[in-house]
């Protein structure tokens, strides 16, 4: 019996087709040490079904991945997330959450590649996991801005005590927010759509 390829693989799903209008897409990576909320944050915002790649962590990686201030976290992102947003008719964005731990970094590169920026999540609880995320960014020269994610525990501190402590400069967007809210997570998408734009329009100012 012959087959068509329409008769044994599926297509997408309706939901998940891209509108005819969309005429520009952008791919966005997120990241974040261990643990801070990308993956929450690409479910939460996704218009699609997200991809997620999250296993179940073990005992055996306790030597290697540093948990403290999330002992109760039990899987972990070991390749990416995917999900995808339309900010509005014509623009859409793709989202490409990073794995956290230091030894899944290798796979950051082919992640970043076609990327115009990225948001860096942040837990007051443990900001030193994010000044080597930071540092990687700046050495690669992508545009980025930092999400304070506001988990229940965390410590408040104002954005400007923060900044300060993460030394970055003031050039760079920071705004508080919660990784599991789909409004809030959008508004950190569009400041860095807005900033990506401000730096546009700076470049063509100087040329």
């Amino acid at each position: 019996m012959d087959y068509k390829i329409s008769d044994t693989v599926p297509g997408p799903r309706a939901e998940d087709t891209l509108p005819e209008s969309v005429t520009t897409a952008v791919k966005i990576v997120i990241v974040g040490g261990f643990g801070v909320g990308k993956t929450t944050m690409v479910r939460s915002v996704s218009e699609i079904r997200p991809l997620t790649t999250e296993e179940t962590m073990t005992r055996a990686s306790e030597d290697v991945d540093h948990v403290t201030g999330v002992e109760d976290k039990t899987e972990t992102t070991v390749a990416m997330d995917f999900g995808r947003i339309s900010l509005n008719e014509r623009l859409v964005l793709y989202l490409f959450g990073t794995p956290g731990q230091e030894r899944f970094w290798f796979l950051w590169n082919g992640l970043f590649d076609g990327a115009l920026g990225a948001v860096v999540l942040v837990d007051t609880r443990r900001l030193e996991v994010s000044f080597d995320v930071i540092g990687k960014l700046e050495d690669r020269g992508m545009p980025f801005v930092v999400a304070v994610n506001a988990f229940p525990d965390a410590p408040r501190h104002e954005l400007a005590e923060l900044r300060e402590a993460l030394d970055l400069p003031d050039w760079v967007p920071m705004v508080d927010c919660d990784a599991r809210n789909r409004l809030s997570s959008r508004d950190v998408l569009l400041e860095l759509t807005r900033h990506l734009q401000a730096l546009t329009l700076a470049d063509m100012e100087t040329r």
